[in-house]
C-alpha cells in the first residue's frame, strides 16, 4: 500500500500520524508566531485511517466496551466532573468494592479530560481563523473587524493575522479555510472520542459507598428473627435432613426429570410444593399491598442495554456469562436491533418502567411491587451452594422497587420499611433468621448500601454455620436513574430521583428452608406456617404421597 500523503503541492511529505498528531500545534504555533500559514488538504481515507489508529492506541486502557447502546436507548448523564474533582476516593472506593481494574479509571478520566480539554482550545482557535477567512472570501475589499465593532483592546498577534489574512489572493483564501474546515472536523472526531471513552470508564465504575457500610469482606450483624431451633450447641437429638432429601421423600420435589428435560439448575414442584409456591407469592404480596406498594405484572424479557443501565452486565469480571440473552438473527443484528435478555429480577423491569421518564414531586416516593420469574445463568457456580433449591436458574420472586426523592433521609426511609417488611414476613414464617449489613466486598455495582436476611438451613450447618440469604434489600441513590434517564421536577427544578429496592419474596430459598425447618421425622412431614394455610386450602401439613 502507497503511504498516504498531505495533498499539497509546495509542503515537504509529512507522515499521516505526525500530521494528525502535531499538525494542529504547527497550526496554532504558526499563527502565534506570526508566519503565514499554509494547511494541506487531507483526504477522508486519511482522516478516516488516523481515527482508527488513535482508537488502537487508547484500546489497552478502556474497560471492554458494554453492549452497543441503539441510538432509542436512554442517554446516560453520569457526573464526571466529581469523579475528576475526586480522583483518590473514587480509586480507593473501586478497591473496597472488588472493582480493582476499575481503580485505575478516575486518573485515566483525568488524564482524557486534560487532552479533550486541548482539543477544545485548539478547536477555538481554528474556529476563530475559519470566520476570519470567511468574513474575508465574502467582503475582499473591506478590513476586516476583529471584535465585531466592540471596544475591546485587539491583540496584536490578533492585528498582525488579520493583516496576513487581508493581503492572501480569493484562491489562497479558499485553500486555507477548506483545510481549515478539515482539520476541524479530526479536532471534532478527537472531542467526541475523548468524551466517549470518559463516559465508558465512568460508566464502569460502581457507585459510591455508605459511610455505614462496612468495609472488607465480613458483614456485621443487626439483629436476630425468631430463636434458633437449636438452642444448645452439642448435637441435637433431631433428625436433620436437606430440603433435596425431603422434598423427595415425600414427593413435592423432582430434579431428576428436570435434569433429563432441562439440565443441571433446574427443577418440579409438584403438589403442596407448588401450592406452597403459590401461597407464598401471594402472602408477600398480600403484605406488600397493605403497606402501600401498588402490585405490578412485569415482562420477563427487557434490552440488555436496560439490564446493564441497573448494574447488571451480561458478562461477569472473568467473562462468565450471568444474564441469558435471547439470540438474534442475522438480519435483525444488521438492522441494528436491540439485544434482549431474560431478566434477572423484577428490579430491572421494573426500573426500566420510568426510563427516559420525568416524575411529579407529589408521585415520590413511588412504590412498586412485582411477582415474576427470574433467570439467572449462575456460570461458574456449581457446588455445595447449588444442590437443590438453592442456586437455580429459574425461580419466582416477589420485588419491591421505589423512587423516592435524592435525599438520605427519604431513601433511608423506603430502605427500612422494605427491611421492617422482610422481618414481618419471615418472622410470621417461623424462621430463624439474622439481619446484615453488608460489607464493600459483597455490594453489587449499583448500590451503596445493602442488607441482607439469612435464613438457618439445617443442611448448610457445615456451610456458614447453616446461614443462607434469603431476603436483601438495597440503596442505589441515583446510579440507575442517571443511566435510564429518568428524572424528577422538584421545586421547579429537575434533578435524578433515587432508587431503592428489596427482595419482598424470593420463594425457592424460602420454600426449602420451610421444608427444612418444618420437617418432622417421625411423622414423615413438614409443617405448614399458619399465614400460609389460607392459600393452601387449610392444610397444615405436607405428608408422603405413599402414606396418602
Amino acid at each position: 500500500m502507497k503511504p498516504l500523503r498531505a495533498a499539497s503541492a509546495s509542503g515537504p511529505f509529512t507522515c499521516l500520524q505526525c500530521l494528525v498528531h502535531t499538525g494542529r500545534r504547527s497550526l496554532l504555533r504558526a499563527s502565534s508566531s506570526h508566519l503565514p500559514l499554509r494547511i494541506p488538504q487531507i483526504s477522508r481515507a486519511a482522516l478516516h485511517c488516523s481515527s482508527r489508529i488513535l482508537q488502537q492506541q487508547q484500546q489497552q486502557q478502556q474497560p471492554s466496551p458494554p453492549a452497543p447502546r441503539p441510538t432509542t436507548a436512554p442517554k446516560p448523564t453520569i457526573d464526571i466532573k466529581h469523579i475528576r474533582q475526586n480522583p483518590e476516593l473514587y480509586a480507593q472506593n473501586c478497591l473496597d468494592r472488588n472493582y480493582p481494574a476499575a481503580a485505575a479509571y478516575p486518573a485515566r478520566i483525568n488524564d482524557l479530560f486534560a487532552q479533550w480539554q486541548t482539543q477544545q482550545r485548539e478547536g477555538r482557535s481554528l474556529r476563530e481563523r475559519g470566520n476570519l477567512l470567511r468574513r474575508q472570501i465574502t467582503n475582499p475589499g473591506v478590513r476586516l473587524d476583529l471584535n465585531g465593532g466592540g471596544s475591546l483592546e485587539i491583540p496584536a498577534t490578533a492585528e498582525i493575522e488579520r493583516d496576513r489574512v487581508s493581503s492572501l489572493t480569493r484562491p489562497q483564501l479558499v485553500e486555507e479555510a477548506r483545510a481549515v474546515k478539515v482539520a476541524l472536523s479530526s479536532i471534532e472526531e478527537a472531542e467526541a472520542r475523548l468524551a466517549g471513552e470518559m463516559e465508558a470508564l465512568a460508566l464502569a465504575m460502581p457507585n459510591l459507598t455508605s459511610e455505614t457500610t462496612p468495609r472488607g469482606h465480613e458483614p456485621r450483624v443487626l439483629s436476630y428473627i425468631n430463636d434458633h431451633p437449636e438452642q444448645a450447641p452439642s448435637p441435637s437429638d433431631r433428625v436433620w435432613r436437606s430440603h433435596v432429601h425431603i422434598g423427595t421423600e415425600l414427593g413435592v420435589l423432582d430434579f431428576a426429570s428436570a435434569a433429563t428435560a432441562s439440565g443441571w439448575g433446574w427443577y418440579y414442584l409438584l403438589d403442596e410444593a407448588a401450592e406452597m409456591e403459590q401461597a407464598l407469592v401471594s402472602y408477600a404480596m398480600a403484605t406488600a399491598t397493605r403497606a402501600g406498594w401498588r402490585q405490578v405484572s412485569p415482562p420477563s424479557m427487557v434490552y440488555s442495554h436496560i439490564a446493564a443501565a441497573c448494574g447488571f452486565q451480561p458478562r461477569d469480571a472473568s467473562g462468565e456469562t450471568q444474564i441469558y440473552t435471547v439470540a438474534q438473527s442475522a438480519e435483525d443484528a444488521a438492522r441494528g436491533k436491540p439485544e434482549l435478555c431474560m431478566a434477572g429480577t423484577a428490579e430491572i423491569p421494573l426500573a426500566g418502567m420510568k426510563a427516559n421518564t420525568t416524575l411529579d414531586e407529589d408521585q415520590l416516593p413511588l412504590k412498586r411491587v412485582a411477582v415474576s420469574r427470574c433467570y439467572r445463568a449462575e456460570a461458574g457456580a456449581r457446588g455445595v451452594d447449588t444442590k437443590g433449591l438453592y442456586r437455580v436458574h429459574e425461580f419466582t420472586k416477589v420485588e419491591m422497587f421505589a423512587w423516592s426523592e435524592p435525599d438520605a433521609d427519604a431513601a433511608d426511609d423506603l430502605f427500612n420499611e422494605m427491611v421492617d417488611l422482610q422481618t414481618e414476613m419471615l418472622e410470621s414464617l417461623g424462621l430463624h433468621c439474622r439481619v446484615l449489613e453488608m460489607p464493600t466486598g459483597d455490594l453489587g455495582a449499583s448500590a451503596i448500601r445493602k442488607c441482607d436476611i439469612e435464613a438457618y438451613f439445617p443442611s448448610r450447618r457445615e456451610r456458614n454455620e447453616g446461614w443462607g440469604e434469603v431476603t436483601s434489600a438495597s440503596i442505589c441513590t441515583d446510579y440507575q436513574t442517571r443511566r435510564l434517564a429518568t428524572r424528577a421536577k422538584i421545586g421547579g427544578k429537575l434533578v435524578y430521583p433515587w432508587t431503592v429496592n428489596g427482595t419482598a419474596m424470593a420463594v425457592p430459598r424460602v420454600l426449602a428452608a420451610l421444608l427444612e425447618n418444618g420437617w418432622n421425622e417421625e411423622e414423615m412431614s413438614v409443617t405448614i406456617p399458619e399465614v400460609l394455610r389460607p392459600w393452601m386450602d387449610g392444610k397444615e401439613k405436607i405428608g408422603s404421597k405413599r402414606r396418602l
